[in-house]
This record gives structure tokens, C-alpha cells and sequence, in this order.
């Protein structure tokens, strides 16, 4: 009596097929056991992937990866799928998992379809239907795509979970939940007095008890651009709890990392870059003895390269400190007065002069130049391109400005007094909200100056 062939029957169906007629696991199932009894197959097990597409890498495919094992340990001697596109629509992992088959013996079949890949010529076949197969899922996945992309431009949800913790659906819309708006709006106003998340999670809790929210969700306050009000390129999305500068601010800080000798916390970890390879300068301690038999403890800053300390040169952080408290608030107030000066007198430097229309004033001339065009219409044309120019200008001038003033309003009224009492690592917060780098002169090692934000 002849050898029973073992068959694998394999099952896989995406989410947006699951509905369809046919095409469901059960339907599957059953089409390919009555396929199997009616010739006599022995089934040695049902292999099955429930709402994964097969365009995807396999590694998401634990019922493949399953089969494929048991192929290995030659469990198995065909396997029965109904149609090719339950069984790849990717060249690549096809190709992968046919060399494990032909390695061991096992081919496949489809009952609705008619492939041979024993051959050359139905090997061919097999690539050219997937290769169509898979051009298919590409445009239907950039269709998708646009869809989505067109619905978050006009601010509509695309998701089909929950909104995010304090934001509700109402019209296929996020709004403000006004259950939490109010613990949302604290927990900001607490961050940006200490830059701390672990601090204004132990102020909700203290504060809300059990209605706090958990430490996960107020982990996402500062790192879900939602709360922005922005999604992907759609900046108005939906009704905003801080704003964007604010938000980039937060998640600049919260993503930096700090660290020190001894886990020890400094006030300019990370700002001060050396001059001559450009590490960053790292925070010691230094114990000195006293003539009265006492001892002092100096924080200082040095090159963070451990093979290479470029001569000794060190940073003394109170000095450094006092340099920063003096000067970043009158380098502020220069800017802005300078700024406030030449926009109103109309002699604003030229930035990031927009390109397009500079283009086009030059097109202009060389047209003109040329001939090409009259007298009249040059007038015309460039007194509207110069105007588009000049707006441009003014409105990025009202943009820096008010950029600059956001930084200003950090040490109104008694900003030093509030900032005295915060311990070094909210200090190193505070700085780096408003400062991106501090120079130092590559000659004398000595503070040279910073760069805002």
C-alpha cells in the first residue's frame, strides 16, 4: 500500500478581507479538508495567520514561520493552499521559503488555481503573478495612503483606536475631553515650571489620587504631537493644549541624555561643546583642602575626551553659571530691541531670503534684458513680486521676534528667585529650554558665547 502523502493545509487572511465571501478563515478551512479527504491526503495540521496581509515581511507571519519549522523537521510533504495570493504576494520571502521546501522535499498547491512549481516554466509563471500580485498591494496601499493623508489634512481621525487620554471622537473629529482637560492643563503648567515629567507625575498624583492619570499617559503628554494640535503635516489637526514650540521644547529635553560621574547631576551637561574636537564637556568634582583644616568641593567642566583632555582646560560652574544668568537675558533683550529697531524702520537684515519669489524677480530682469517683454507689464509684474518679498521678509521678522520673546518671558518678574531653588538637574533643564550650545574660544579656552534655541 502506498505511502499517504502528510499535507499542511495553510490559511491566511487580512483584516479587510475577513468579511468578504470566501475568503474567511472557516470557508478556508473547509474548501481545503474536503480537498485533502477527497484524494485521500492526510492532514497533519492546520497552519493559520488571521489579519496579516501577505505583502508582509514573513516575520509577522507566525503561522508561516510555524509551517516552515515543521517542514524543516520533515513533518511534512505538500502543502494546500486555495490561491496564490493566500500564499505570497512578496517575490522576496517567496523565494526564501521555496528554497526551505525544495531543500525537504515538500511542494504546494493551490485548489482554485493551477501552478506547478516543479518546473521551470511554472516557476516563471509563479514569479510573474506575484510580481502582479505585488504591484496590486503597492497601489492599493499608496490609494490608502492618499485616503488617510487627505483626511488628516482636513483634521478627521484616521485611527480606529481609542483617542489619546484627554481627547474624545465626536463627528469622526478629536475634542478636547473635558473630564481630563483640566488634569492635562495642570500637569503642563506644573512641567514647565521643574522640565520634569517624573516630578509632575508625583504632583498629579498627590494632587488627583485615583482620577490622576497613570505614569504612561502622562509620559505621552510630551512625546504625542497631538497634543499640539498637529498630525503628520496637518498643523491644525485638532484643538491644541500647548503649543508647538512648547511641545519640541519638552521632547527635546525629555530625550536628552545626561550623563555623569556617579550619576551626579550638572548644570550644563551637554551645552558646552570643546572647542578643539567637539565633545561634549563633561561635569566633575573636585575636593580641595583648606588652610583651617575644612575641605571645598569645586564642580567643574572638562573635554569629555578621556584620551585627550586638550591641555587641562577646565570650567568652574558657579562662574560659569553667573556668566549665564548676566548675559543670555541681555543678549535678549539686544536682539529683540535690534529686531523691534528694523522693522520699524524697514531695514531688517536679509535673512532666508524665499527663494521662489527671488527666482521669479530674476526671471523677470532677464526677461526684460532680453527684450521679451514690454516696459509696462516689467513694472507691473515686479512691483507685485517685490511686494510678495517684502510681506515674506516682514513676516518672518514677526516670526523671530516673537520666537525671541517666548525665550524673554522665561526670566520676567522673579525668574531668579524661582530659579535658585531648583536643584541642578532642573537647572540643566531650564538652560537647555533656552540654550543650545555655549562656545567656547578655541585660543584662550575661555567663555565666548551661546546660541539660543
Amino acid at each position: 500500500m502506498p505511502k499517504a502523502t502528510r499535507c499542511a493545509i495553510y490559511i491566511r487572511v487580512s483584516t479587510e478581507e475577513q468579511h468578504l465571501n470566501g475568503l474567511s478563515l472557516p470557508a478556508q478551512r473547509k474548501a481545503l479538508t474536503e480537498y485533502a479527504e477527497a484524494n485521500n491526503y492526510s492532514v497533519i495540521g492546520y497552519y493559520a495567520d488571521e489579519g496579516i496581509s501577505a505583502r508582509k515581511s514573513m516575520k509577522y507571519r507566525k503561522g508561516l514561520l510555524t509551517l516552515l519549522e515543521d517542514v524543516k523537521q520533515n513533518k511534512i510533504d505538500m502543502i494546500l493552499v486555495t490561491k496564490l495570493d493566500r500564499w505570497f504576494r512578496n517575490i522576496k520571502d517567496y523565494n526564501i521559503t521555496e528554497e526551505i521546501l525544495q531543500a525537504h522535499n515538500c511542494y504546494w498547491k493551490t485548489i482554485y488555481e493551477n501552478y506547478d512549481s516543479s518546473t521551470a516554466n511554472g516557476q516563471m509563471v509563479i514569479n510573474i503573478m506575484l510580481s502582479v500580485n505585488q504591484a496590486e498591494c503597492d497601489r492599493t496601499s499608496e490609494r490608502i495612503k492618499a485616503v488617510l493623508d487627505y483626511k488628516r489634512s482636513i483634521g478627521e481621525v484616521t485611527s480606529g483606536r481609542c483617542a489619546c487620554y484627554g481627547y474624545k471622537v465626536m463627528d469622526n473629529r478629536l475634542v478636547k475631553d473635558e473630564t481630563a482637560s483640566s488634569i492635562i492643563e495642570d500637569a503642563y503648567q506644573h512641567y514647565f515650571t521643574c522640565y520634569s515629567i517624573r516630578s509632575t507625575i508625583a504632583y498629579l498624583q498627590e494632587k488627583y489620587g485615583d482620577a490622576a492619570p497613570s505614569a504612561n499617559k502622562v509620559d505621552r503628554l510630551f512625546k504625542n504631537e497631538t497634543y499640539a494640535g498637529k498630525d503628520k503635516n496637518n498643523y491644525n489637526y485638532c484643538e491644541p493644549y500647548i503649543t508647538l514650540e512648547q511641545f519640541e521644547m519638552a521632547r527635546r529635553i525629555t530625550q536628552s541624555k545626561t550623563r555623569s560621574e556617579a550619576s551626579q547631576s550638572y548644570i550644563f551637561s551637554s551645552l558646552i561643546k570643546c572647542p578643539v574636537c567637539g565633545n561634549n564637556y563633561t561635569g566633575y568634582r573636585k575636593k580641595q583642602k583648606l588652610k583651617n583644616g575644612g575641605e571645598s568641593i569645586y564642580t567643574k567642566y572638562r573635554c569629555g575626551n578621556k584620551f585627550n583632555r586638550h591641555g587641562g582646560m577646565h570650567l568652574t560652574e558657579h562662574i560659569l553659571e553667573n556668566y549665564m544668568i548676566i548675559h543670555v537675558p541681555q543678549r535678549l533683550d539686544a536682539e529683540i530691541t535690534s529686531m523691534k529697531s528694523k522693522a520699524a524702520t524697514g531695514r531688517k537684515a536679509k535673512k532666508d531670503s524665499p527663494g521662489k519669489i527671488q527666482a521669479e524677480l530674476d526671471r523677470l530682469n532677464l526677461l526684460f534684458q532680453k527684450g521679451r517683454i514690454t516696459e509696462e507689464y516689467y513694472d507691473n509684474q515686479y512691483e507685485i513680486l517685490s511686494g510678495k518679498l517684502e510681506r515674506q521678509k516682514e513676516e518672518d521678522n514677526g516670526r523671530e521676534l516673537e520666537a525671541y520673546s517666548r525665550l524673554q518671558r522665561s526670566f520676567n518678574g522673579n525668574w531668579l528667585e524661582i530659579y535658585s531653588q531648583l536643584d541642578s538637574s532642573h537647572k540643566n533643564a531650564f538652560w537647555k529650554s533656552i540654550i543650545n550650545k555655549i562656545h567656547l574660544d578655541p585660543e584662550t579656552r575661555t567663555i565666548k558665547g551661546f546660541d539660543f534655541i
